[in-house]
């Protein structure tokens, strides 16, 4: 599979993972049935992409990026939907966050490129 397919599902991957993780505390405990169906289909649907990319990419930088990236997308949504702001160090440790998967993806010869 090509980089650039490896990476849209990637993409796709997080995408499911931020809007599932956005849901879960919608769901109050999992007592709301159409969030907790959209929190459970999001996360499947984006694990089934993850298994999809892990038989081509290695597990530990496929996990790096989608959790990094996830991580920093959550927060940046949450912000913005329901103003739950960070302090500096947060904001500080959401740069790091970026930065360690620039570096996995452009310097690491475990990504593909």
């Amino acid at each position: 599979m090509s980089p650039t397919v490896l990476y849209s599902l990637l993409g796709v991957a997080i995408l499911l993972e931020v809007v599932g993780t956005t849901l879960l505390a919608q769901t109050a405990q999992f007592t709301r049935p159409l969030p907790t169906l959209g929190t459970a289909l999001c996360y499947a649907v984006s694990f089934y992409c993850l298994s999809i990319i892990t038989s081509s990419l290695p597990v530990g930088v496929v996990y790096a990026v989608w959790s990094g990236l996830g991580i920093v997308f959550v927060a940046g949504l949450n912000f913005v939907l329901f103003r739950q702001a960070l302090d500096p160090w947060a904001m500080f440790g959401m740069v790091l966050i970026v930065a360690g998967v620039l570096v996995i993806n452009l310097m690491s010869r475990s990504a593909a490129h």
